[in-house]
């Protein structure tokens, strides 16, 4: 029998593991329990810095819903999501639009609108503006029958699944044209604090971070044909941009994240406009 000591320890659980019929889930966790015990070697991990690991974990999963996902929250915090993200993009047989967090607020049950419709239920007079754009293949045709589907912030800088788990705005999906051209009306997003009341929040508060996301409008684009994107739009102004807490940092730090920038701005009437999208939204 093997003496199992912190130098042997990783060696024997790998040879038990070793007969996981799924080769890519042997993988998986032949790697992450490598990777796992070199952590713990590396920082001297103690049994009470274990169980408060333990204890962190098992607060996150009873923080869980079908309304909030602090996984996600933990992943997102942790830059793991833009990491998966970022390793996706780079699967692409063609260059097309980068792919963004689909975020803890999500949801799939979201009325279908007719082009042209708000996906604000009570905007505030003089508050709307109108969003549009063009979904086209990665050269550049315009893809018709796109489904987009869209979800954002309201004016108070909440989601709608935050106020309560039945109430359904801010969000919608709509259909492209012949010509790939979706519209939409809506209202300027708002940069907002991811939730602080869990234990992910709590970690956050620890490490001395702000905790806030840059203003931004979620898309998921989809076609029969194609494969999904999931991507946002940020606002081009605001401040944090380049400190976003869940590390998505667009423009900022990654190549091609430009196109994911967007403005505001007044037309003649006053009415206001969401720029052009048209460039962004290539499957």
């Amino acid at each position: 029998m093997r003496e199992l000591t912190p130098e042997t320890i990783t060696d024997a659980v790998l040879d038990q593991m070793a007969t996981t019929p799924d080769p890519r889930l042997k993988t998986i966790m032949a790697s992450a329990v490598k990777h796992l015990h070199a952590f713990a070697r590396e920082v001297n991990l103690t049994p009470a810095e274990w169980i408060k690991g333990i204890e962190f974990m098992t607060a996150a999963g009873k923080m869980c819903s079908p309304e909030r996902q602090e996984f996600i929250l933990l992943s997102d915090t942790l830059g793991l999501s833009a990491l998966v993200n970022g390793l996706h993009d780079a699967t692409a047989l063609e260059e097309a639009t980068h792919t963004s967090l689909l975020g803890p607020f999500y949801r799939e049950a979201t009325p279908t609108l007719a082009a042209g419709s708000s996906i604000a239920k009570n905007p505030k007079p003089g508050s709307e503006c109108v969003l549009y754009g063009r979904v086209t293949d990665a050269t550049g045709k315009p893809v018709a029958n796109a489904t987009v589907s869209i979800w954002q912030t309201g004016a108070d800088g909440l989601y709608d699944i935050q106020a309560s788990a039945t109430s359904v705005d801010y969000r919608g999906v709509f259909a492209t044209d012949a010509d790939g051209l979706y519209v939409l009306r809506t209202v300027k997003p708002l940069g907002y604090s991811i939730p602080m009341d869990g234990p992910v929040g709590a970690m956050v508060r620890a490490q001395a971070r702000h905790g806030m996301r840059p203003a931004h409008i979620h898309f998921l684009v989809g076609a029969a044909g194609y494969r999904e994107l999931v991507t946002a739009l940020y606002l081009r102004d605001d401040p944090h941009l380049a400190d976003d807490v869940v590390n998505e940092l667009h423009a900022t730090a990654r190549p091609g994240k430009g196109e994911l920038l967007v403005q505001v701005f007044a037309d003649a009437a006053g009415a206001f406009a969401a720029e052009d999208y048209e460039a962004a939204t290539r499957l």
